[in-house]
């Protein structure tokens, strides 16, 4: 099914291989801009961008399974790095797209990677942003046991209550400082998440993932562009260095210094 919305952004539901429902949007004309979210968002979240792009590409967004309006899976095997890669193409092939420029963060970052292993034709150029989280050789088992944890609380709690800590994790509380608002909606958007979706995704594709570790032989055969530009890093420096010598650069939240990863309760899940 497909609908046009007052904002001129095309809705479809797409059905997988496993017969699993993916919401997806489209936005704006010109090449195909495929963004891909991280766990504690959605499709939602790549608002800010689409508005920016799709002036100039076609933006697509879609929500992972286990995020409605996506179908939400009550088993276990359904959810994989594997699968992730696979919804990734049903969205392309939905939307009668051959390939498409790729930005992922996060869990979307090892999902745009996997997707430029996997399926190179499909991808145009690749953006991994931020996707080297608990991939480490020496952080997989803390961050594993953490996944478990997490997976856990919203069993046991639900996701507006693992939201009230997670959104608060030492990766998210500099967002809060800079961004208030922008922090709040992210919060509220997280604490509405399925539970069991989250519960089953942080198992199946976040705990379950490889390492990059485990591929540098495959990344580094890759022949698709990646982003890496250096005069973009001297940007960011710059503004960074203007923001510190205005007195505009806060200290540290002290928040943000953690052993966790994630900023997951020591111990197992109980109810709060």
């Amino acid at each position: 099914m497909t609908t046009i919305t007052t904002a001129g952004t095309v809705t479809t539901g797409i059905t997988t291989g496993d017969g699993i429902s993916l919401h997806a949007e489209s936005t704006g004309r010109g090449t195909p801009l495929l963004f891909l979210h991280e766990f504690a968002g959605d499709h939602r979240s790549w608002e800010p961008q689409v508005r920016f792009f799709s002036a100039r590409y076609r933006c697509v967004t879609y929500a992972a399974r286990g995020y409605p309006p996506s179908g939400v899976p009550a088993d276990p095997a359904a959810y994989s790095q594997e699968r992730a890669v696979a919804d990734a193409v049903a969205v392309l092939d939905g939307l009668g797209i051959p390939a498409a420029h790729v930005v992922g963060l996060s869990m979307g970052g090892f999902a745009a990677l996997h997707l430029t292993l996997r399926h190179p034709d499909r991808v145009l150029s690749t953006v991994a942003a931020g996707a080297g989280y608990g991939a480490a050789p020496d952080r997989q088992a803390a961050f594993r046991a953490e996944c478990e944890a997490i997976a856990a609380g919203f069993e046991a709690d639900g996701a507006a209550e693992v939201a009230r800590w997670y959104a608060l994790g030492p990766a998210r509380v500099q967002f809060q400082n800079k961004n208030p608002r922008g922090w709040a909606e992210f919060a509220g958007a997280l604490a509405g998440h399925s539970a069991l979706g989250s519960a089953l995704t942080m198992r199946g594709v976040q705990a379950g993932r490889p390492s990059l570790y485990a591929l540098r032989g495959e990344l580094a055969r890759i022949a698709t562009p990646l982003l890496e530009e250096p005069h973009l890093f001297n940007e960011a420096v710059d503004r960074f260095l203007a923001a510190a010598g205005a007195g505009a650069w806060r200290p540290r939240d002290p928040r943000s210094l953690s052993a966790s990863t994630t900023g997951a309760p020591a111990g197992p899940a109980t109810s709060r």
